[in-house]
């Protein structure tokens, strides 16, 4: 196992210095190591979570297919989840496996660890193409979770699980009980649709009322309907967070909430 490890650390780490002509970029990583209160052994397996495939594939040496960083996140994602799930194991000894599969859920969520990523300023230290960064990169909801998910791959890799369990408890589930509590994270399109399904025998409909804005920064409205009657509107970024703030005003509609 200890022999493959090294394989994949070497794997990982294989870019040249010559590929990162960042300035300050040494400099950027020692702060974020402060920030994290973790010091890599191997700060190319630091430097290799925080670069994003925009970059990596701006790199003259790099070639298709050969970037790291999903390999990362598929690590980092069983290493996350393995230990929130033994937190909540040990947390709450007499809730069933449907509780605790939820709040884990809310937890390892997209959502959950891109609000979370904020409290180490991550988006600040990422590794990314100028478009990607013009393109709003730094704060996409998606490259910050997928990041956090390869940075725990990366202090696991450096170091061992308890180092990665330090630090998922310290800046992911410290604080997640008040947090996946509130609207954020709570999934109105399931209750609306256990509503209309135990009601009416029907899921309610979503309908896109209208698209705004450029490919980089669009705005979608969408309306929801239960038994055919409108019942709530709400926007976002995208349909899916559109759909979820269009579900929880006909969740307030129609009390629910």
């Amino acid at each position: 196992m200890k022999e493959l490890f090294n394989k994949l650390v070497q794997l990982i780490t294989q870019k040249t210095e010559e590929d990162y002509k960042i300035p300050g970029l040494d400099k950027k990583l020692e702060s974020f190591q402060k920030k994290i209160n973790y010091k890599f052994n191997n700060p190319k397996l630091l430097r290799a979570a925080l670069t994003h495939d925009s970059y990596f594939y701006s790199c003259e040496s790099s070639a298709e297919g050969d970037s790291p960083y999903e390999r990362m996140e598929f690590l980092g994602d069983a290493v996350l989840g393995l230990i929130v799930s033994e937190y909540l194991f040990s947390l709450y000894p007499d809730k069933d496996e449907g509780f605790l599969s939820k709040l884990k859920s809310n937890i390892v969520s997209e959502k959950f660890l891109a609000v979370k990523s904020v409290d180490f300023q991550l988006g600040e230290h990422l590794i990314m193409s100028e478009k990607e960064i013009r393109n709003g990169g730094r704060t996409r909801k998606s490259i910050l979770s997928d990041t956090v998910e390869a940075l725990i791959c990366a202090i696991y890799l450096d170091s061992d699980f308890d180092e990665a369990r330090k630090f998922v408890t310290t800046f992911i589930i410290k604080g997640f009980e008040e947090q996946v509590l509130v609207n954020e994270f709570i999934n109105f399109k399931s209750i609306l649709q256990e509503y209309s399904q135990a009601k009416y025998q029907l899921t309610p409909d979503y309908l896109l009322f209208s698209e705004t804005g450029p490919d980089h920064n669009k705005n979608f409205v969408m309306e929801v309907y239960v038994n055919n009657e409108k019942r709530g509107i709400g926007e976002g970024p995208n349909k899916k967070d559109a759909q979820q703030r269009a579900a929880e005003d006909a969740c307030r509609n129609l009390k629910l909430k």
